[in-house]
């Protein structure tokens, strides 16, 4: 009993402080509010595996490095480092100023000092099957074991690769490699998804789940801003209203500071079709457009030891190629998403991610007569003679898709739209058993192997996400040239080859490169906007 009254006196004293965030702001105390649609999963680093849990993890710890707004990884807790001449050694100098939240559990309830031991077992949680932590693939195919990660001393920390990974740095810079306390997580185990301790600009203060979540200012927080400590807002206030409209309409009545994705269903009261501000909300809030490494694409299984590529029109490249022209783009991003995207005519790699460049890597533009001209070239006159095909897709996308399905029949191509759940079609890519389906691509890290990785052979289905079963050996060996590249723009020239060969072939059907959109309220800035769309409130700043 004296427990509950305890938890329930808790409760009320945080909902009192937190729940009403203009009266909070009345005392001097700068609360950010913001929504999310979606419970949280965990805020545990070592599963960081969607957009919401990055989000919130993004605001509790650090890790050896981070992402500037350039997608360069730069100093966190790592002050610098040397990466040994054959690329798998890289020897990080910790900063010896850094201390994990306060906490209970720590001496006198003050944190303690962060140390090279902590990354070593930090690390190790990753590649730990009794762990099981979804970010594994971080370092499974690239170090063996605990020993490739080395304490040299309390401030220098090693890891020794087994081959090179050009884009290591920035593989650290992602969630799942921020830092973690080992007597805290051992304490708390799996419950540790719910009471994190890190050493980010905010620190965890209250969680009920599906209702409210608590960040507070760190006040020991390491990082400044000319001299400022960060961060500069007093709090966090998270809440978890499903019906997207429900929460607009929050937005729309300043009880909330942030609101991000236009949906379907009021995406035209927000926007036009040219993708600007509608009258209606014009000067009422800040609506920022960036590019989000995002590629939503059409996929098309290639590998005719398959049964149903053999049977099916697909096998053909003339006609997978007369599928890439006969889709207006253009079209699709303007009136299906108000301009909310870029159509897709370069290759696989999103517009955004460095290296980027569509005068080189050439794709697909919206050329109908070229692509009837293909279909015939197939054997396929104004699709005469051609089998239906199934095209496969979630719910969400069924309007795309259904746009899709139409333009392809003014060639004269049946098409059927099969919807399944998104669980189901994910499984379907999966095993390779479907050959003509809807997906998109997002970046864990800002380099292209990221997306190039999706057409090497030995990440063949089951073994990794060739949904398409692209093999090429000239693929191949660039692929693996450029693990060994480290002059950055040879590499991207490597990565330009590779994306020209994949979409020469056409077992892809870019789409559109996906934008972000962010909504704040006017009297919010500071607000950093980047292409990984993770989001960073330490330097965001409420009048």
């Amino acid at each position: 009993m004296p427990r509950i009254i305890k938890n329930i006196f808790y409760t009320l004293c945080v909902i009192a402080l937190y729940s009403c965030s203009r009266s909070a702001d009345d005392d001097g105390k700068k609360v950010f509010n913001l929504n999310l649609d979606q419970n949280l999963t965990s805020m545990d680093p070592a599963f960081a595996r969607n957009q919401y849990a990055i989000w919130m993890i993004n605001q509790i710890f650090n890790g050896l490095v981070q992402i500037d707004s350039a997608l360069n990884a730069v100093p966190a807790i790592a002050k610098s480092w040397e990466v040994s001449p054959d690329g798998l050694s890289y020897t990080f100098h910790l900063r010896n100023d850094i201390s994990f939240q306060d906490d209970p559990l720590f001496k006198n309830g003050k944190g303690r000092k962060v140390i090279a031991s902590d990354f070593v077992y930090s690390f190790n949680r990753l590649i730990d099957p009794k762990v099981g932590s979804s970010g594994g693939w971080i370092f499974s195919d690239k170090v063996t074991d605990i020993h490739n990660f080395i304490a040299v001393n309390d401030t220098t920390f090693k890891i020794n690769l087994t081959k090179p990974f050009p884009a290591f740095l920035n593989l650290l810079c992602t969630q799942y490699c921020m830092v973690v306390p080992k007597e805290v997580v051992e304490h708390y185990g799996k419950d540790f998804r719910s009471h994190p301790v890190g050493t980010g600009p905010f620190r965890f203060k209250y969680w009920k789940e599906d209702e409210i979540l608590v960040l507070l200012k760190n006040e020991n927080y390491w990082e400044k801003e000319n001299g400022v400590k960060l961060p500069y807002l007093d709090a966090v206030k998270v809440t978890f209203i499903s019906d997207k409209q429900s929460a607009f309409m929050n937005f729309i009545k300043k009880d909330l500071d942030y609101f991000n994705s236009v949906d379907g269903t009021y995406r035209d009261d927000i926007l036009t079709k040219t993708g600007n501000m509608t009258n209606k909300y014009k000067g009422k809030f800040q609506l920022i457009k960036a590019p989000y490494l995002n590629t939503e694409y059409v996929g098309i299984l290639v590998d005719t030891s398959k049964s149903l590529v053999r049977n099916s029109p697909l096998r053909f490249k003339k006609v997978r190629q007369a599928i890439n022209y006969g889709i207006d783009k253009a079209k699709l991003v303007k009136y299906l998403r108000n301009s909310i995207g870029v159509p897709a005519t370069s290759g696989f790699v999103p517009k955004g991610m460095p290296g980027f460049d569509s005068t080189v890597v050439k794709g697909y533009h919206y050329d109908p007569a070229k692509a009837a001209r293909l279909l015939a070239e197939a054997g396929y006159p104004n699709g005469k003679g051609m089998p239906e095909v199934m095209l496969t897709t979630s719910t969400s996308y069924k309007d795309l898709i259904e746009f899709i399905q139409g333009e392809l029949s003014t060639l004269g191509m049946k098409v059927k739209v099969d919807v399944r759940p998104t669980a189901s079609l994910r499984e379907l890519m999966a095993k390779n058993e479907v050959n003509f389906f809807r997906g998109s691509w997002m970046a864990d890290y800002p380099d292209a192997e990221n997306y190039l990785s999706v057409f090497y052979s030995k990440n063949k289905v089951p073994f990794g996400p060739n949904y398409t079963g692209y093999f090429n050996k000239e693929f191949d060996r660039l692929f693996v040239a450029s693990y060994y590249e480290r002059d950055a723009r040879k590499r991207y020239i490597l990565n330009q080859r590779m994306d020209n060969m994949v979409i020469e072939n056409a077992s892809v059907v870019p789409i559109l490169y996906d934008q972000s959109v962010t909504m704040l309220q006017n009297n919010i800035s500071g607000y950093s906007i980047n292409p990984l769309s993770w989001m960073i409130l330490k330097r965001v700043k409420k009048k």
